[in-house]
């Protein structure tokens, strides 16, 4: 039967008590973390040794938070109704991801996936519960409402010159300040300054900033108290020029979108409030736009040591808006809600406003960007505006990803290739040299981490809570709605930008993402399940010591990873300041004894083992360091920087067969690495060289064979970059380098084909013949040309001139090939 969480039955009688002591313990920890989290830059999953503290910091919390809420709810859990069992699917997807352990391209960003999932988990169980009670989903609400205009404040001061005076007061608590700066606050690429406030990365500001500007107008149209309406009213400003601030074309195109969805689920009165308020914020923004976009442009490029004078039109804005917020509601508000209740009661009513936003989107996107008035916004964000079509480089790269996300599907459908994957993998599948550690989408990411199953375990999670919670709210009444809309507002909006963009790799969004979905969940449609057949008391024992003993695993190793780090970053700082061999080593040992194969730990005892071996030529460092590295990349079979530590090694050894061995078997793994081909192509000849005087011919043709096929794959290559279109950028570079012609031609010319040789070597010669290898190519050009009956005088003449022994030098060549 059905059981409405809207104020009906279950959910009106846990509205109705008390927090107990333990509650409160859990409510209070909970602000905290959230107070906490976002100032450890977002906690963002960048998949690098700097990164990775926060984060294991922030499970170990969650876990402790997961003890507490064990301890709080552990008597009135039933697992009887539809909301009680999804706090047992959301246990599905950390268990893809310790699914795809099974096929993992690196297991060390697998299992901190797998970490951080649990987490998120744990914040989904933790909200779907605490939420329920009237008291502390109002707690919650505003802790996260607060937070979030604290973000927003705090990229401002940052903008506005005030970044060490609020790097301060966070710096206690946080490794992102720098020398009294929050690093990154201000991201500087070639479009100049971009506001990235906490998260170092201005596009997921964007979205932050856009889900929090539609729960302020939100919160606006739903309180009751003047002195609330005013400070929501009052934060429209600030984050409105935010959003301009961050250069974000995708927040600009996904705005209009999320808006004019979230309209659909308002009453017309709301919507016209809604509308209002964006043309107010949207007119008040325009106003100061451009003086408090060029103070902050000229203070970071240097050229003004105080915009602190640009807070004059962000606050006489925002304090002009609340006043005028606190009017409409006074006044205007009752006024529309009167005058649209026959309105509101028609069937489909509330579609008219949507569809015509639809339309006025569309006017003021074609006004901004075909007439000119784009130049009523600064230059750069007018260029920004300007710049937004397909064929744009950003959305050309993205579409990129998003193919070769595909192929690596296609070798890894079922179970994906493991958490943190597509920063391993990306590289042997890639269309072109680009550098992307993010795949630029959440949905293609997860597909390359957990395959069709687990996503399709994810999208069924979201599609049933979104299901059920918005059925339940049409069913309900106004004051109900307003409860956990917010958290809708919050889950939507997010999730539509990450469509094309890696939000979700900051562990605090994604939190906020399934704390969000526990509050729809608490509010959701609800109705009884079948019990299976067991006491209730039996049910909720066995899910509380799953929950309590995946807690405590998860706590102990969430220590013991953080000690390993601890270790690892006192090694690297040992091996800049101290020269005892056992001093560094003892502390690599540590790492690599509380977390074995930790890439980090790995490469760095790589350096001092191969140190060692330099400077003693001992066995025993050699060995270990073989070892060391060889049992590392049986877990991380896509670590080139390990791959490179083992080539050095062996060549130090002399066993440049191994060596080559290893540039071979992996060369397919780095399809775009220049450097790479070169060493190979490079080794190719050497070994074929060495073969040929042992008269070795079938050795000579395999290795020459080799390195031909390596070359020849250059080739394609760069022909192949040739066909990207106009707009998009081709990445690092990828070209025919004159050591590439050289040996390549060497080894055309060795295998008596000196027909094939000239072109190749000819292909490297540079006007100028001043250096040695242009010499030597062109020594080797004129040799393969004689050999074959032809001449190009104008070179020969050149190098003549430069040096007359090479007339015999050359005659050599022919003769003796």
């Amino acid at each position: 039967m059905s059981n409405p969480v809207y104020g009906k039955k279950t959910v009106q009688s846990r509205k109705g008590e008390n927090l107990s002591a333990a509650v409160w313990v859990l409510l209070v920890g909970l602000i905290l973390f959230l107070v906490w989290s976002p100032f450890q830059a977002g906690l963002f999953n960048g998949l690098v040794l700097n990164f990775e503290k926060p984060i294991l910091w922030a499970v170990l919390i969650g876990s402790l938070l997961m003890i507490a809420w064990v301890c709080s709810y552990f008597k009135t859990m039933k697992l009887d109704d539809q909301r009680d069992w999804t706090a047992v699917a959301v246990l599905l997807i950390p268990i893809t991801y310790i699914l795809a352990l099974i096929s993992t391209a690196s297991h060390y960003f697998a299992v901190n996936a797998i970490l951080i999932q649990c987490l998120y988990a744990f914040m989904f169980i933790i909200a779907l519960y605490l939420l329920q009670n009237k008291q502390a989903n109002a707690a919650i609400e505003t802790s996260i409402i607060t937070v979030s205009y604290i973000i927003v404040l705090f990229g401002l001061f940052n903008w506005l010159g005030q970044g060490r005076t609020v790097s301060a007061i966070v710096g206690w608590f946080t490794p992102t300040v720098i020398n009294g700066q929050y690093n990154q606050a201000i991201w500087i690429d070639s479009n100049g300054p971009r506001l990235a406030s906490v998260f170092q990365y201005p596009n997921t500001y964007a979205a932050f900033l856009m889900a929090f500007m539609f729960v302020a107008i939100f919160a606006i149209t739903r309180s009751k108290k003047w002195w609330v309406q005013a400070i929501h009213a009052f934060m429209l400003v600030p984050m409105a020029v935010s959003i301009l601030l961050t250069l974000s074309r995708g927040g600009l195109v996904f705005l209009p979108v999320v808006f004019i969805i979230l309209l659909l689920f308002l009453k017309p009165a709301k919507q016209l409030l809604w509308i209002l308020y964006c043309i107010i914020a949207g007119l008040g923004t325009l106003l100061i736009a451009k003086p408090v976009t060029d103070l902050g442009q000229q203070f970071h490029n240097g050229q003004i040591n105080d915009p602190a004078k640009g807070w004059l039109y962000v606050l006489a804005a925002s304090i002009i808006l609340a006043v005028i917020a606190c009017l409409i509601q006074r006044f205007i508000a009752p006024v529309l809600e009167r005058a649209t209740d026959k309105w509101a009661s028609r069937k489909l009513g509330n579609l008219w406003l949507p569809v015509g936003s639809v339309v006025a989107v569309a006017v003021i996107v074609a006004l901004f960007l075909g007439t000119n008035l784009k130049h009523v916004l600064p230059g750069n964000i007018g260029e920004r505006l300007e710049n937004i079509n397909l064929q744009q480089h950003s959305v050309l790269e993205r579409f990129t990803f998003y193919k070769d996300a595909v192929k690596v599907l296609k070798d890894y459908p079922v179970i994906g290739a493991g958490g943190g994957s597509w920063a391993s993998i990306y590289e042997k599948y890639q269309n072109n040299p680009y550098t992307s550690r993010q795949a630029h989408s959440f949905i293609m990411q997860y597909l390359v981490e957990v395959g069709i199953l687990g996503f399709i375990i994810m999208l069924g999670f979201l599609i049933f809570i979104f299901y059920k919670y918005i059925r339940g709210y049409i069913r309900s009444e106004e004051q109900e709605r307003s409860s956990y809309f917010v958290y809708f507002i919050i889950v939507f909006s997010i999730l539509i930008h990450s469509l094309m963009d890696f939000n979700m790799s900051y562990v605090f969004i994604g939190m906020l993402v399934f704390i969000g979905l526990g509050g729809m969940a608490a509010a959701m449609d609800n109705r009884l399940t079948e019990r299976v057949k067991l006491k209730a008391s039996s049910m909720r024992g066995i899910y509380s010591t799953v929950m309590v003993l995946a807690s405590i695993f998860l706590l102990f190793t969430s220590i013991r990873y953080i000690q390993a780090n601890n270790a690892i970053v006192k090694g690297q700082s040992l091996m800049q300041t101290s020269n005892d061999y056992q001093e560094i080593k003892v502390a690599l040992d540590d790492a690599l004894k509380k977390r074995s194969g930790h890439p980090n730990a790995v490469l760095n005892m790589s350096i001092l083992l191969q140190a060692g071996y330099e400077q003693t030529k001992e066995d025993t460092f050699y060995n270990e360091e073989v070892n060391l590295l060889t049992n590392a990349l049986k877990k991380e079979p896509f670590d080139k920087n390990m791959y490179a530590k083992l080539i050095a090694l062996y060549k130090i050894n002399g066993e440049t067969d191994k060596a080559y061995s290893v540039l071979k078997d992996n060369a397919g793994r780095y399809a775009w690495d220049m450097n790479w081909y070169e060493e190979l192509i490079a080794q190719s000849f050497e070994l074929g060289y060495q073969a040929l005087g042992a008269q070795d011919t079938a050795l000579k043709e395999q290795y020459f064979k080799s390195g031909l096929e390596a070359y020849q794959h250059v080739v394609d290559g760069v022909e192949h970059l040739k066909t990207l279109p106009e707009g998009q950028m081709q990445g690092n570079p990828f070209e025919i380098t004159q050591t590439m012609s050289l040996n390549a031609g060497k080894m055309q010319f060795m295998l008596s084909q000196p027909e094939a040789a000239a072109p190749i070597l000819k292909a490297g010669i540079k006007e100028d013949l001043g250096d040695s290898t242009s010499q030597e190519i062109a020594r080797w050009y004129l040799a393969a040309l004689e050999k074959s009956g032809q001449s190009d005088q104008a070179v020969y003449d050149k190098l003549i001139q430069l040096d007359p022994s090479m007339k015999d030098q050359i005659s050599q060549l022919a003769a003796i090939f």
